[in-house]
This record gives C-alpha cells, structure tokens and sequence, in this order.
C-alpha cells in the first residue's frame, strides 16, 4: 500500500484536499490543520496517506507528516472516535497542544475541544495519557529546548508496555543519575546499559 502521495494541489476546503498525480486526481479527507499547514492551490504538496477500506465505503485520509498520521491512528485506539471524529478533533487543535493537554491530564481543556464530550475526553485520558510523542516534522509541534535522551529507545519501550511517558522519563533519569556513580556501569556499551536500564525501571516502576 502507498505510504504518501505527491502532486499538484488543485483544491483545499474544510476536512478536504485535492491532489493531482500525473492526471490521477484524489480526494482526501484531511484535518483543517494539515490543510492550513500545505503548499497553496497550484502548487506540489505531499501527504502521508491512509486508506480506510470497508465493504460499505472506501476513504482515503491524508496528513501533512508521519507524525501527524502516528497521531491520528493513537486517537482511533481510543473507544467511541472513528476517522471522522478524529480528523475533527485534529483540525481543532495543535498536535503540540492536545499532546500537552493529554499529558497534563486537563480532563476540562479536553472537554472544550470540537467532537471531544466528557465521556470521550476521560476515555482519552484513560488511553493516552503520557503515551503520545510527536515525531519530529510534526505539524504544530512546539521545538523542544531539551536534547534528545540517549536512552530514548529504553523509555519508547517502556511507553509501549503501558507506562506513562512522563513517569519513564523521571524513572530512567533517576536511574542514570544512580548509575554514573558505579564504575562498573560507566565500562558497558551503549546496549548493555540499555538492557540493564530496561530491566531495572520494570522492576521500580511495577511497585
């Protein structure tokens, strides 16, 4: 299946874009951000696609970055959004903004975007709080000041198995920290650290 497609934009409208590819026009549906975030009407633009096929319908999604689609596709795990209404609540707000959001646990900014009621936004809070991470090349994503962990991969695992970003990120630090002051820890390779790293926030962060 295709992962992106690239042409000429011949149309932009709420929630929809049309993309010329070598005389193949395509209409994709797209959150208002990524639409406000692509080249104008005349211009090449990409868009990282997604294909919803059923016996009922066929859809075809598109999003100004891998990122965002990541997003989206988070957003669909959560019980009672479909592709509408996650498209809806992506054009409404920044991914920077609801990843925020979402992190801080702001059950009543949550309730305020379009298409999120207050069941939706507890189910989204139960689902992804502390669990998202913008991809770089995000739409709408605010620059971090902060340099990249160089255990990131130790905290994506940890996020994978259910733990909470935030709480990973403080474990591992913790963690580091603890372990600088050993010798023994400082002559391993970047993967033998890893692995102990891992090991050792699964034990903390199960009590």
């Amino acid at each position: 299946m295709f992962n992106s497609l690239t042409g000429i934009i011949t149309e932009k409208s709420s929630q929809r874009l049309c993309l010329d590819t070598h005389g193949i026009e395509w209409e994709i549906l797209c959150p208002d951000t990524s639409i406000q975030s692509l080249p104008p009407v005349g211009e090449t633009g990409r868009v990282y696609t997604w294909l919803q096929h059923t016996d009922a319908l066929m859809n075809l999604y598109g999003f100004v970055s891998a990122g965002e689609r990541s997003l989206f596709f988070d957003l669909l795990k959560v019980d009672g959004i479909g592709p509408k209404g996650a498209l809806k609540i992506m054009g409404s707000v920044s991914s920077a903004q609801l990843v925020r959001i979402l992190d801080e646990g702001n059950l009543e900014a949550l309730q305020k975007v379009p298409g999120v009621g207050k069941k939706t936004a507890a189910k989204m809070l139960l689902q992804l709080k502390g669990k998202l991470t913008l991809s770089e090349g995000t739409s709408g994503a605010a620059p971090s000041s902060a340099p990249k962990s160089p255990y990131s991969d130790v905290i994506g695992a940890l996020v994978d198995m259910g733990h909470e970003k935030r709480s990973a990120e403080q474990t591992i630090a913790r963690l580091v920290e603890e372990l600088a002051k050993d010798e023994s820890f400082s002559s391993l390779g970047q993967a033998q650290k890893e692995d102990l790293l891992f090991r050792k926030a699964l034990v903390e962060m199960a009590r």
